[in-house]
């Protein structure tokens, strides 16, 4: 007996299923449809009925498949294949040629919508074309991605899983304010409530997310970006404080606001505080500063610093043996 699905509903479910399995039979697709082998040729003749050119072919080797036609037919990406392919337009990378993949999927929907000719050509560029990957590229599970934009649009809130770039791993409990895109980069904008504070994390590193059932209001008149970019130096392990020697308004504009915020320290100085996961990159982003500075707060980045110093100092040809010793203590 046929569930209470209505026709349409199923008459497409039986579309996606003979665009996926080019040459399934009638009663194979019954089988999968759930209804009679009688159903489901009904099924086939909705589609015919609404000029979607559904085609047979008898023998062991026939069945039904979507002919080439004038008309487009309705294609029905799931969830994950529809973010997928809006992420691979927003950061230039994609597995198009994975058919396992969402991306990969959802573009073997639309190649097998394309007129013969075109279709040929796309699949010969698919097959043939080896993309160069970039190591540098973040890229965010679309499973992951995908249940963080539903609980920013249903404002619900979640359960992070979460891996730092040094390799912790914590549990977090978030207020999901909105997805971020910046340069490349996926984020993550929320309400943390373990340390009842603003946070931003990076969606490639969160390794699940688990729907809660509070729900919550996000603040009035929020800007995500300019949000993102105020508090992105916020909430990492590696704490920074930096006072120069140059007052803030000659400062400032050296200092990008991913660095951490800066403040008057009196007498002509000024005070860099933040944080960061990264101490490497960190201390490296100090070198731009415009006046001498001390690291005052934060072991792991003045660390670094003196690393970094010491391996410039052996490039030039100078300080090679603290250089040595340094890299044979690490």
């Amino acid at each position: 007996m046929e569930s209470a699905v209505g026709p349409t509903a199923r008459a497409l479910l039986a579309l996606e299923l003979i665009q996926g399995s080019p040459g399934i039979t009638a009663d194979r697709l019954g089988e999968r449809l759930g209804v009679s082998e009688r159903a489901a040729r009904r099924y086939v003749g909705i589609l015919r009925a609404a000029g979607i050119p559904i085609e047979s072919a008898r023998g062991p080797y026939g069945g039904y498949h979507v002919g080439r036609g004038l008309r487009l037919p309705p294609l029905m990406f799931s969830a994950t294949e529809a973010l997928g392919l809006v992420m691979a337009v927003l950061d230039g990378h994609h597995d198009a040629g994975d058919p396992t993949g969402p991306v990969g999927s959802a573009l073997g929907k639309i190649v097998r919508a394309l007129p013969e000719p075109v279709a040929a050509q796309a699949e010969a560029v698919r097959r043939s074309a080896a993309a160069a990957p970039d190591r540098a590229a973040a890229r965010p599970d679309a499973q992951v991605t995908a249940a963080l934009v539903r609980a920013c649009s249903q404002r619900r809130r979640v359960r992070l899983e979460y891996r730092s770039e040094a390799g912790s791993e914590w549990d977090a409990e978030v207020d999901p304010w909105a997805v971020v895109v910046r340069h490349g980069r996926w984020y993550l904008l929320c309400w943390s409530h373990s340390p009842n504070a603003r946070r931003v994390y990076r969606i490639d590193r969160v390794r699940a997310v688990e729907a809660l059932a509070d729900r919550f209001d996000p603040p009035a008149g929020l800007d995500p970006v300019a949000a993102l970019e105020e508090h992105l130096a916020d909430g990492w392990e590696y704490r920074a404080e930096v006072v120069v020697d140059a007052p803030l308004d000659a400062v400032a504009p050296h200092v990008p606001r991913t660095l951490g915020r800066l403040e008057p320290a009196g007498a002509g100085t000024c005070r860099l505080v933040g944080t960061t996961s990264n101490p490497w990159w960190y201390a490296e982003q100090l070198v731009g500063l415009p006046a001498p500075f001390r690291i005052e707060g934060g072991p792991e980045v003045r660390h670094t610093a003196r690393v970094l110093a010491q391996r410039l100092l052996a490039a030039a040809g100078e300080g090679e043996s603290g250089w040595r010793r340094d890299t044979t203590e690490r």
